[in-house]
């Protein structure tokens, strides 16, 4: 009885063991999703500042006529959309680098390694 009470326990211990790591799992996925959107967001930003920039830059040339503050004002417009365009790029290359379930992986690693013998 001893064995299989043993047994058992072992057997409930490596169930909750699964249960947590599948707990870390799906909060990692709930992470991951909510990075993603942010991504998305931020990309469909940077795309939009950078035709406004353009735009911009169309119509700074195209009122190169005299005019005194005109064409400074739409160039200095067409340079701020621009660098929060690269900004916002920078920024979303930079999160897209982050590694999904790294936490996940490492507990996995972790427990991989406290059930090897000791060699």
């Amino acid at each position: 009885m001893g064995i299989l009470q043993s047994g058992q326990a072992l057997l409930a211990t490596a169930l909750e063991l699964g249960r947590t790591r599948l707990e870390l799992l799906s909060v990692e996925m709930q992470e991951t999703l909510a990075r993603l959107v942010l991504l998305m967001i931020g990309a469909v930003a940077a795309i939009l500042l950078a035709a406004l920039a353009l735009g911009f830059g169309a119509v700074a040339l195209v009122l190169a006529v005299p005019g005194e503050h005109r064409v400074a004002l739409a160039a200095g417009l067409a340079l701020a959309f621009l660098a929060a365009a690269a900004l916002i790029a920078w920024k979303v290359n930079r999160e897209a680098k982050a590694r999904p379930f790294a936490a996940s992986l490492a507990e996995l690693q972790r427990d991989a390694a406290a059930l090897k013998p000791d060699a």
